[in-house]
């Protein structure tokens, strides 16, 4: 059993590696980074009541 939890533990992080590398590929894919700027500047812009 022991040899099991070593060996769950080694794919669980490398699984978690993968997971985490691959959502930050995805979010941050040259593709979408008009999209990102468009929101990053949200913000600052003035909504359609002219309050800020």
């Amino acid at each position: 059993m022991l040899e099991f939890q070593s060996l769950f533990s080694t794919l669980w992080v490398i699984w978690f590696f993968l997971l985490f590398g691959g959502i930050l590929i995805w979010t941050l894919r040259p593709s979408k980074r008009a999209e990102w700027q468009q929101r990053g500047s949200m913000i600052f812009q003035d909504d359609e009541s002219g309050r800020r």
